[in-house]
């Protein structure tokens, strides 16, 4: 590998074709399926590349990404030091994506890899990202329920753009895709992203089944966190509503004083308003502190993800060792002695 070829490793796009992003953890039953359903799917695509992301597997999944590597050259991989996150395996995957457009797929395909085409029909009407919309959604209900409460919650409240039903499924142009990739935000809420880079977005109705292995991965916990991600990572509607019920808590203490002061108000009263503000002042609190530790987040030096392995030019600042090629540690000399 030249110089030259890791300088630019993550930027080379091609003039034609199609990446197929997978990020993948401990998906060891399900890589060859994806493989499999991609291909069937697109293979007619002269120019068509398979990205897999090892987001850190414990299973034996880096290493059926190195058997379909060896066979088909169309296959590519990136394998992380540990396990970094979904949000970490799609920047890596735009980073490294080498040709114009990127589909992003599932390894479970819960979003039929055919489907690719309906999204791609609609991005060469001119648009830079075309979303996915899961007609006849299998997730649970409970799943389902919340991500239509927390899209309706941040639209309509809290002001935030959002594609309305967005998914993971969506195509992308790759210059744009990297833009996204690059944003310097942590925030893992992809779909609020693209309205802050571009107004050239849509989205589509396409198919949806239960996922093929494992039994569905949704924990109520995961929705929570991702609710919090958008709300607070795209919206200071939270903070400024604290701003007015502090002042409004602050007015009502004050008027409550006055009036103990003045005997027109019991000992009871001026204690439940001083509860009250008491326990706004510990929301306030709260929701600062979320605000600040989003900003801590975005402004830490670390990288979202560092590479271990690949069959693809990687940068050196990608990798956790900087490039620098391995050797074996020093030994200790054998004793003349002991022979």
């Amino acid at each position: 590998m030249s110089d030259t070829e890791v300088a630019n490793a993550g930027r080379m796009t091609r003039d034609t074709g199609l990446t197929a992003v997978v990020p993948c953890y401990n998906e060891s039953r399900q890589v060859e399926v994806a493989y499999e359903g991609i291909l069937g799917a697109l293979g007619e695509i002269g120019d068509l590349e398979i990205l897999f992301i090892d987001d850190g597997s414990a299973d034996d999944t880096l290493e059926r990404m190195r058997k379909l590597a060896s066979v088909d050259d169309r296959v590519r991989y990136l394998s992380f030091t540990r396990n970094f996150g979904l949000s970490a395996a799609i920047t890596a995957g735009f980073r490294y994506a080498s040709r114009p457009w990127i589909v992003q797929l599932d390894a479970d395909l819960q979003f039929p890899p055919e489907q690719t085409w309906t999204l791609l029909a609609e991005a060469a009407k001119g648009f830079d990202v075309v979303f996915g919309i899961r007609r006849d959604r299998h997730d649970p209900w409970a799943r389902r329920l919340g991500s239509t409460a927390h899209q309706w919650m941040a639209r309509r409240l809290l002001g935030i753009e959002l594609p309305q039903g967005a998914s993971s499924f969506r195509v992308l142009r790759t210059p744009v895709a990297r833009t996204l990739a690059e944003l310097p935000m942590t925030n893992s809420y992809f779909a609020a992203k693209v309205p802050l880079v571009t107004s050239r977005y849509t989205a589509v109705a396409t198919a949806h089944r239960s996922r093929d292995a494992g039994g569905s991965r949704f924990r109520p916990v995961q929705l929570f966190g991702h609710a919090f991600e958008l709300f607070f990572g795209f919206s200071w509607r939270p903070l400024n509503a604290v701003y007015l019920l502090a002042t409004a808590g602050f007015l009502a203490a004050v008027a409550v004083t006055l009036a103990g002061l003045f005997g027109t108000a019991g000992s009871t009263a001026v204690t439940l308003v001083a509860l009250d503000v008491a326990a706004l002042a510990l929301v306030a609190l709260a929701l600062s502190a979320r605000y600040l530790h989003r900003l801590l987040l975005d402004s830490r030096p670390t990288r979202p993800y560092y590479i271990a392995e690949a069959n693809l030019p990687v940068r050196p600042e990608d990798t956790a060792d900087g490039g620098t090629p391995s050797v074996p540690p020093p030994t200790r000399p054998r004793s003349p002695a002991a022979d």
